[in-house]
């Protein structure tokens, strides 16, 4: 494939993928290994806003309901009687959000699973045990959204907590999300829940219905339906995706097929249709607060370079159609399907246990240094993105001038059949002579071969507690290969299968002190 840029070109590109990055239940934020890897991406990467399940799960212990005349255990469920009484706890709370201001990342805030004194029923998810009943109480619901954000802003101030986005429920079209995926029941949970964010500030951004897969598109279009008929506040439609089959289940793993990548936004492109057909939310925000490959925590597509591949793929193109798109989730430290046996266990993960970032991680970061002197897109391919930056402040120190022109661009080479079968690009850029050589090329590769740490991992045993020297050599194992060229204005890429090339171009004049002549060795 051959591709001659101009630099006259000027191509649609919302590279959004840093606005939100998904996490496990709120509670496990308490383990340190969580907040390493946490810190890692965020050094990293970099996201502003971060989504999880479980805010008002037991394991946080905001929610309390007491009798002032009978005492109960705590948590127990406690009958209706005059002398019920309820209070809060925030000292987990504060601990969680004081750990994500450190690390300079504002919660997506997700209100969900029922308190287990507040349920209606016994109904669980996870292995944790969220409970997915509607409330017994839909007033003691709204009054326990409304002082908790009371509290956030009185600990972070309104001016900040404001600007924190708040999702209703997840996945309420799902049986195992939302009890009997009753749509009635949860337009009302709904419609009573984004008033009370709203007497709380009306400049909180409230949206739902969150939906995945299935019924997704009965549920957007009931849902709008609803929201424009009872004049419910909605700031934003929110939804999931995900992009296999079914899995094939053995052991403590799944194993589903990718859909091909040309297919990648099949379930998803409805929906800004279905949003833009109401006048009403005719251009509002999309956000997907969840999306991967695989929808299962223990799927070893997500530790495998495909995966890499696979999503450089859809964040090409992601944009266009949503606000924002988070991807599910930065690291390993999840606990759905119960504590993971293995460092590779397919969890959603960038970063796997033990503090090893994983392809796809890899896949983000370069996306994000695209970002750093951005002046525009000037190709955008099936297999590869080009942008034309301007200042010359990249990394590196090269010399360029600031204010000078110079390209970024990511290649990839999906290959979900696993066939070997390799790709060649071939550009040329509006950036001196071929021939003069006056330019350098920076690439970072990652592939089957040389960033691979599941491969290392296979190949020392698959040990399910790797030796603080097998860790080393994982972490070791898990960064892109890097390479420098001098070269003209055109470039070539091969790339294997499953390999996410990043690549940089830029004028390098060499300036010698004097007497230094580079490989001389006499």
């Amino acid at each position: 494939m051959e591709y001659k840029i101009t630099g006259k070109e000027n191509i649609t590109f919302n590279n959004n993928a840093f606005y939100c990055i998904g996490t496990g239940r709120m509670g496990l934020a308490l383990q340190k290994q969580y907040y390493e890897q946490l810190k890692l991406v965020q050094e990293k990467i970099g996201f502003e806003h971060i989504r999880g399940h479980g805010l008002f799960s037991k394991d946080m212990f905001i929610y309390h309901e007491y009798d002032t005349e009978k005492w109960y255990m705590p948590g127990e469920q406690i009958p209706e009687s005059p002398t019920l009484r309820v209070e809060y706890n925030w000292t987990y709370l504060d601990m969680v959000m004081d750990s994500y201001k450190e690390l300079k990342i504002r919660p997506f805030i997700e209100l969900g699973f029922m308190p287990e004194q507040l349920a209606s029923g016994e109904q669980t998810i996870f292995y944790w045990k969220g409970n997915v009943t509607p409330p017994r109480s839909y007033e003691r619901w709204c009054d326990l959204v409304r002082a908790t954000l009371l509290h956030l802003i009185e600990r972070y101030g309104r001016e900040e907590v404001v600007q924190w986005p708040v999702e209703v429920w997840n996945e309420p079209n799902l049986k195992g999300f939302w009890k009997d995926a009753d749509m009635n029941e949860y337009f009302k949970l709904y419609d009573c829940t984004s008033h009370a964010v709203k007497e709380v500030d009306q400049r909180f951004k409230v949206g739902g219905p969150a939906v995945c897969g299935g019924t997704d598109k009965e549920w957007v279009t009931a849902f709008l339906e609803f929201v424009r008929d009872n004049d419910c506040p909605l700031d934003f439609v929110s939804r999931h995706h995900y992009t296999t089959e079914n899995p094939a289940h053995e052991g403590h793993y799944g194993y589903p097929k990718l859909h091909a990548k040309e297919k990648c936004f099949e379930q998803l492109d409805a929906t800004r249709g279905i949003v833009d057909s109401f006048p009403k939310f005719k251009d509002m925000d999309i956000h997907v607060t969840e999306f991967n490959t695989s929808y299962i925590p223990n799927a070893p597509v997500h530790d495998m370079n495909l995966n890499a591949a696979y999503i450089a793929n859809m964040l090409a193109t992601f944009g266009d159609n949503h606000k924002s798109y988070s991807y599910w989730t930065f690291g390993d430290i999840f606990e759905e399907f119960g504590v993971p046996y293995t460092p590779f266990h397919g969890g959603f993960g960038l970063v796997a246990n033990g503090l090893i970032p994983k392809p796809t991680f890899w896949t983000f970061a370069f996306y994000k240094e695209l970002l750093k002197d951005y002046e525009k897109c000037v190709l955008r391919t099936p297999e590869c993105i080009v942008v034309e930056c301007k200042d010359g402040n990249c990394a590196g120190g090269t010399g360029t001038a600031a204010g000078d022109v110079y390209y970024k661009g990511i290649a990839w080479n999906v290959d979900t059949e696993m066939s070997g079968k390799e790709i060649e690009l071939n550009l040329e850029l509006p950036l001196g002579d071929d021939d003069a050589l006056p330019n350098v090329l920076v690439t970072r590769l990652v592939d089957e071969e040389v960033c691979n740490p599941l491969k290392v991992w296979h190949d020392l045993g698959e040990h399910a507690n790797p030796s603080a020297e097998e860790v080393e050599l994982l972490r070791s194992a898990a960064n892109p290969f890097i390479q420098t060229k001098r070269c003209g204005n055109k470039i070539t890429l091969k790339l294997k299968e499953n390999a996410v090339y990043y690549f940089e171009l830029k004028t390098a004049p060499i300036v010698s002190d004097r007497g230094y002549k580079y490989g001389r060795l006499e």
